[in-house]
């Protein structure tokens, strides 16, 4: 009788245990994945455009990206186009996740990276023109430990 109710005991203990330990192993998993890590990222860098902060969304780009648009031109372009010229003060976006692509490059010109994460990006605007929608693809690659933006100029 007494092995019984200590084995009882022992599955009432060992039971929710491993039930909070898969929980956690899957939460971990989740949060730390890098499919995760690019689409927060990609999320946080159009959250600073939605914002007009481009100087911080610019730091988020990928060096490849960096040499293409110097800080300075990024910011005024990214202003001058999307805020003054189309008249639209913010905009609106969804992010849909797409595929991990190995060997990706973002020009003929350069080097492919090891792997990039891919994500549709739909940014709509309610401006002068009326309600309009750009539609691009969105890269995230890891540099130095880093996950950083990129677009593709193929």
């Amino acid at each position: 009788m007494r092995r019984k109710r200590q084995r009882r005991l022992m599955l009432l203990i060992l039971v929710p245990v491993f039930v909070l330990l898969g929980f956690l192993t899957n939460i971990s998993f989740n949060f730390f994945s890098a499919g995760y890590q690019t689409e927060k990222l990609v999320n946080t860098f159009y959250t600073l455009e939605q914002d007009g902060d481009f100087s911080d969304s610019w730091e988020l780009l990928h060096p490849y990206m960096k040499d293409r648009w110097k800080k300075g031109a990024f910011i005024q372009d990214r202003a001058h186009v999307f805020i003054n010229h189309f008249g639209a003060e913010t905009f609106q976006f969804t992010v849909i996740e797409g595929d991990r692509i190995d060997g990706w490059s973002m020009s003929q010109d350069l080097p492919p990276v090891d792997s990039a994460y891919q994500f549709t990006v739909t940014q709509t605007y309610q401006g002068k023109y009326g309600k309009f929608s750009f539609i691009q693809e969105v890269y995230v690659a890891e540099d130095n430990g880093e996950w950083r933006i990129l677009w593709d100029y193929n």
